[in-house]
């Protein structure tokens, strides 16, 4: 085994895996809430008490009497940041047989990294994209109803253009933030833009196609993040399964844009970014001889350690099974 001192922290590689982070379009785990670089593993955060800020204590003030005090109260919250691994070794055959464009290093850290993004985004949808989290869960259903909306791809029956209306006045009545951002699966995003009621609504638009942008304004929030990532969901030597991560719901919420002292969002991401040699994701690639497999045999391991959690459930509207699908 090597030792510590056998593993390189490769910066050139680790700078390709960030731009490939960047790239990876088609994953939204990392784009939803603000990451928050933290120099430490795990600590600890402050919640302002809501209730105290939005409550009307200030009264008349009679000459030569105090003016009426308050005060409010301040919450401690965690984090930790787990370490989250993945590697593929890299002979040296294949260095010496490798024909352009191929490269195996390279490759290797495409590889890597995608495997942790789709990680990510699994990581992401089992904790964020289900029923019980938020503040507010709404059921697909035949017909709307007390916490259910008819399906949005039952274009007779739905509306949805009102759903989000209602359910941004949810969030806003209670938060006093208007929320900007929609997260949908593919599914719902294919029945959005086929809904007659929002064709209806933009088919005299200046592009005269429906995008997620001209959807979003039409919902009146900034952004609509759609979820394209796939996974093979069979094991290993089986015919492939392959399926959207992310099913037939949708999350609307208030993130903040970017995160800041008394800055209120549904949830924060905190990525450790005091482990040597890791990027503003969190992440860092390795370099570890093992020649044990073969002189020159390299493990190509990427890592990354972060902590994606909920920081005001009530800043979200989860809608559960929104569409019927296929």
């Amino acid at each position: 085994m090597p030792s510590k001192q056998d593993v390189h922290i490769d910066k050139i590689l680790t700078n390709m895996s960030v731009k490939y982070v960047q790239d990876a379009s088609a994953y939204i785990a990392g784009k939803v809430f603000p990451m928050v670089p933290v120099s430490k593993q795990s600590g600890k955060f402050f919640k302002y008490a809501k209730e105290d800020w939005f409550r009307d204590d200030a009264s008349k003030r009679a000459m030569g009497t105090e003016s009426v005090g308050g005060d409010y109260e301040i919450e401690q919250d965690f984090y930790y940041a787990e370490r989250y691994a993945f590697h593929k070794n890299v002979y040296d055959e294949e260095r010496a047989n490798s024909d352009d464009p191929l490269s195996p290093d390279a490759d290797a850290t495409a590889f890597v990294t995608d495997k942790l993004l789709l990680n990510k985004e699994n990581n992401w949808a089992r904790e964020f994209f289900v029923s019980g989290k938020w503040g507010t869960d709404v059921d697909g259903a035949e017909s709307s109803g007390a916490g259910q909306a008819a399906y949005w791809d039952d274009y007779d029956a739905s509306d949805p253009i009102k759903d989000i209306s209602d359910y941004s006045t949810v969030i806003a009545e209670v938060t006093g933030k208007q929320p900007n951002t929609l997260v949908i699966g593919r599914r719902v995003y294919n029945a959005l833009k086929n809904h007659p009621d929002i064709l209806d609504r933009i088919i005299y638009s200046q592009k005269g196609v429906v995008t997620a942008d001209l959807i979003a304004e039409l919902f009146d929030v900034e952004r609509i993040l759609v979820a394209n990532a796939i996974q093979n969901v069979a094991n290993k030597g089986q015919e492939a399964q392959m399926q959207y991560i992310l099913g037939n719901n949708a999350l609307l919420c208030y993130t903040a844009g970017s995160p800041g002292l008394r800055t209120a969002s549904a949830g924060y991401t905190f990525t450790w970014t005091g482990l040597m040699g890791s990027a503003a994701w969190g992440g860092r690639i390795n370099r570890i001889p093992n020649p044990l497999l073969g002189i020159g045999t390299e493990r190509i391991e990427a890592e990354v350690c972060y902590d994606m959690k909920i920081v005001a459930p009530d800043m979200g509207v989860f809608f559960n099974n929104i569409v019927q699908g296929v």
